[in-house]
């Protein structure tokens, strides 16, 4: 991809979420930044996931997911989710759950409930819609987290490196 395709998703806007999946007593939750909004009538969102991603199997077997809206300069707290999946990760965090067991950020900027309605291959990914069920704004005056912000993160910063130079 040359670098001109790169700074144009670069313009692409996309927030930092942090996903929580449950089935019985088991939680986990981890960093995003490929959610979106799908439909008014019903509310759905979208979310991308790597099927190898320890999560996966949790939001499969769950059949529901929360999107946690993080707000600018939460970076910590989205590294910390981006991070391997361990039995203390939600430990370090107030959270709590929905009605679906999903994990809650209490200081997110919002959050939204959803269970799913389906999925579909997305080549190294699935895309995953969910019915929202439920969501809150906890925090009016935040902003929003951008992805832009994340950096070196993810290891997009390695693949192209111009276009988060000025990040």
């Amino acid at each position: 991809m040359s670098d001109s395709i790169a700074a144009l998703f670069q313009r692409l806007t996309q927030g930092v979420y942090v996903v929580g999946v449950a089935h019985a007593e088991v939680r986990n939750a981890f960093t995003a930044a490929w959610v979106m909004q799908v439909s008014f009538d019903p509310l759905l969102l979208a979310l991308s996931i790597n099927p190898h991603h320890s999560s996966y199997e949790l939001l499969k077997q769950g059949q529901a997911f929360s999107v946690n809206v993080l707000k600018k300069g939460q970076l910590e707290l989205a590294a910390h989710f981006g991070g391997p999946a361990r039995a203390d990760k939600l430990a370090l965090t107030e959270w709590t759950t929905g009605r679906t067991g999903a994990s809650l950020l209490c200081e997110a900027q919002a959050w939204f409930e959803c269970q799913v309605e389906g999925e579909h291959p997305a080549g190294d990914h699935v895309l995953v819609v969910g019915k929202v069920i439920d969501g809150k704004l906890l925090d009016p005056k935040a902003e929003p987290m951008a992805y832009r912000e994340t950096g070196a993160m993810d290891g997009a910063s390695a693949l192209f490196p111009d276009v988060f130079d000025d990040a």
